[in-house]
């Protein structure tokens, strides 16, 4: 059956799930509405694991071929408090810039006969006439708030301050640099995304963030102290803000979003319009096109729309528990960070590789990581571990929500 599809939005769900209802049926009628000039998008790099290269390959290995080359690796991650560092292998980590991302992803949209219209904003009160609208408009997707009360969405705000810029500086691995201060403690995470550039990820606490001036800096005096602050692990590289589009990079404070439910008619939630995770556990964009893959495949299985949407939305509630659960324990992590960082270098590490941990916050650290140790070679506490973190987070998240009420 031919459908006619607007998705609103053009950034990587939106694109690929033209992609993917294309390839379904090439007689869909396809539209991707993107509110900004082609080329004009923001950010630097995201990151991505093996799993999704493989998702990407059995959906469409054409795309899936071009984000491969465009992709660096890494597959050590170093951790780099005051003058003392420590290095340590993982699993191997793949960041692409987002630009290119996107130029892939349109490319092959293009190929497949869908239509990109770009600088064409949709606005709540004059949706596209289609079968189905995709609002993949982002966190503040003007869609979803146009039907707030339907939604149910609500946002969840974190406690630090953040920055997200690039550098000229390629860092050969995943890089952690944590920087006292006489006002706290600041970091960084570093990743290459091309053989030019990495994304520099700056982070702190608020009282950090006022103290240091940061509040009152314009961005050349902000880039300035925060290139001081990490020319160790620059290598002397300048920091960079906004990577087009113009405009100045500004530091935010996260917010978590969540919606009661993600359809309502004929309208339907996609990435982070549906829900986002702290960037710490680089899943964003992951969890974007997983979603895009969820939407096509309930619509190629269920014929009836209403039923199609339900599905999607049940699949990738559960499918997105463990994400979530992850983040909102990575992020407290380093809301926490002076728990941590006065234990020795191996240990600090050891624990940051933890940091999603729902079991790590009820415990002492040292004697977190000694069980952790023990634990890689008895059956029985690793047993242990996986059956009382989750139910400590489940009390956890209990008490919080009756907190609120």
């Amino acid at each position: 059956m031919r459908v006619k599809v607007a998705c609103v939005g053009g950034g990587p769900a939106g694109l690929y799930l033209s992609i993917l209802l294309k390839l379904q049926d090439p007689a869909h009628e396809i539209t991707v509405h993107e509110r900004d000039p082609e080329g004009s998008t923001y950010g630097w790099g995201v990151t991505y694991w093996r799993e999704l290269l493989d998702k990407l390959h059995a959906h469409d290995p054409e795309s899936a071929r071009a984000v491969e080359e465009s992709s660096v690796r890494w597959s050590e991650g170093v951790a780099h408090v005051r003058d003392l560092a420590a290095r340590q292998p993982g699993d191997t980590g793949h960041g692409i810039g987002r630009h290119r991302l996107l130029e892939i992803l349109a490319a092959r949209a293009r190929s497949l006969g869908v239509h990109l219209r770009y600088a064409d904003g949709i606005t709540p009160d004059a949706l596209p006439d289609a079968d189905l609208v995709v609002a993949a408009d982002g966190v503040h997707s003007a869609l979803r708030t146009a039907h707030a009360d339907r939604f149910g969405a609500r946002l969840t705000p974190g406690r630090n301050r953040y920055l997200w810029l690039g550098t000229p500086h390629v860092f050969d691995s995943f890089t952690f640099a944590f920087v006292e201060t006489g006002h706290g403690w600041i970091w960084c995470y570093g990743y290459g995304f091309s053989p030019e550039q990495s994304t520099c990820v700056i982070e702190c606490a608020p009282e950090t963030f006022t103290g240091l001036g940061l509040d009152r800096a314009d961005e050349a005096e902000g880039l300035a102290t925060l290139e001081k602050l990490f020319a160790h692990v620059l290598d002397g590289r300048p920091l960079i803000g906004r990577s087009s589009g113009g405009g100045t990079a500004q530091w935010l404070t996260f917010r978590t979003l969540t919606n009661r439910t993600w359809h309502h008619g004929n309208l339907v939630l996609l990435g982070d319009a549906a829900h986002t995770t702290h960037y710490s556990i680089g899943a964003g964009t992951t969890l974007a096109l997983e979603d895009a893959m969820a939407l096509a495949d309930a619509l190629r299985t269920h014929s009836e729309l209403p039923r199609a949407l339900a599905a999607y939305e049940h699949v990738r509630k559960a499918a997105l528990l463990p994400a979530q659960s992850a983040a909102r324990h990575s992020a407290q992590w380093y809301e926490n960070l002076t728990r941590y960082i006065d234990l020795p270098p191996e240990q600090m590490f050891a624990l940051l590789g933890q940091r999603h941990s729902p079991l790590l916050p009820y415990v002492p650290p040292q004697l977190y990581y000694r069980l952790d140790r023990a634990a890689g070679q008895l059956e029985a506490l690793r047993r242990l571990k996986r059956w009382l973190g989750p139910r400590l987070a489940r009390t956890a998240q209990s008490r919080s929500l009756a907190s609120r009420e």
